[in-house]
């Protein structure tokens, strides 16, 4: 699907969905027939619907996924993705992406570039036109460029970035570390996913989160199931904590389950505990999803090809 198709369907209505969100701490009983499709908060109900409206259009998994992404960074959703996302402690957004394809494990991802529309196009160009995994900064802006990615003029950084190292490079306390990281299972029994953010607001200029890092912003393994990460990145990060998620899949449990234990573990290693601010979603290969959140209740998305609803999970339970 080109460039223009994503645009289509980024473009077409979005069916009516349920007044009212459920609550649920696990997928049903009986996995919905595929294609599924998951996502971060509730702003997520928009990824999935662009995804499903792609795929119905005939579009792949990946395009999917990057229709779905895409919109979320064109609307800027919940100020914390794209480039009307948050600005980093010297007054402009640095954007990270990723995506990956569960058959042959393919990925690519982009990592504080500046003035790119849509990373995660960007970083399906460094997929799927080098040999590379990850591209960052002014170099993963030239490879944007170069592979036609729309961009906005960076002229004015310069200037910011002056006054920044005048203001003796001071921190700024911003608010706001959240993601869009979406997840599906297509028909033929195939996961993909894809993430993109802004990263947190007040940021250090060059700080990475966890959102363009396979297995911690979103891990792929196509013979066991998909995990994506929100929160705070650096809190995933250490932990690679969606890896961890698919492994704990591998060895049996419920994508709930799964959540749910990885962020028991992490607490217990963790000397912040259960404060860690991280919430994540999987999906696995018998189309089974399920979200778990350390300290808070946590809206996530599902659709599948004839339904659309936001549903929410408690804060676990401490052990």
């Amino acid at each position: 699907m080109t460039l223009t198709g994503l645009a289509a369907c980024a473009g077409a209505p979005l069916q009516p969905v349920p007044a009212e969100a459920t609550e649920a701490a696990a997928s049903p009983a009986a996995a919905p027939a595929a294609p599924i499709f998951i996502a971060t908060w509730p702003f997520g109900q928009i990824a999935t619907e662009h995804a499903r409206t792609a795929l119905l259009a005939g579009g792949s998994r990946l395009d999917a996924i990057e229709a779905g992404v895409r919109e979320i960074e064109r609307l800027s959703s919940d100020g914390s993705v794209g480039l009307g996302g948050g600005k980093n402690a010297a007054g402009y957004p640095q954007l990270d992406a990723c995506i990956m394809d569960g058959p042959g494990h393919r990925a690519g991802s982009v990592a504080g570039v500046e003035g790119i529309v849509h990373p995660i196009t960007a970083a399906r160009r460094v997929m799927e036109h080098s040999k590379h995994v990850m591209l960052v900064g002014e170099g993963a802006r030239w490879f944007a460029l170069e592979h036609g990615v729309e961009s906005i003029g960076i002229e004015d950084l310069d200037a910011k970035k002056k006054a920044w190292v005048a203001r003796e490079r001071k921190p700024v306390d911003g608010a706001g570390h959240d993601t869009i990281a979406l997840l599906m299972l297509d028909a033929e029994g195939h996961l993909a996913a894809g993430c993109s953010t802004s990263g947190a607001g007040g940021k250090l200029p060059g700080r990475v989160g966890d959102s363009p890092i396979f297995g911690a912003g979103i891990y792929v393994d196509d013979e066991v199931g998909a995990a994506g990460a929100t929160g705070q990145g650096e809190n995933v990060m250490r932990y690679c904590a969606t890896f961890w998620i698919v492994e704990m899949m591998r060895q049996g449990l419920a994508p709930q389950a799964a959540c749910e234990e990885v962020i028991h573990r992490i607490a217990k290693l963790d000397p912040r505990g259960y404060q860690l601010d991280i919430c994540f979603i999987a999906l696995d290969r018998q189309g089974r999803y399920g979200a778990a959140a350390s300290n808070q209740r946590f809206p996530f998305a599902v659709a599948t090809k004839d339904t659309s609803e936001v549903r929410r999970v408690p804060r676990v339970t401490p052990k």
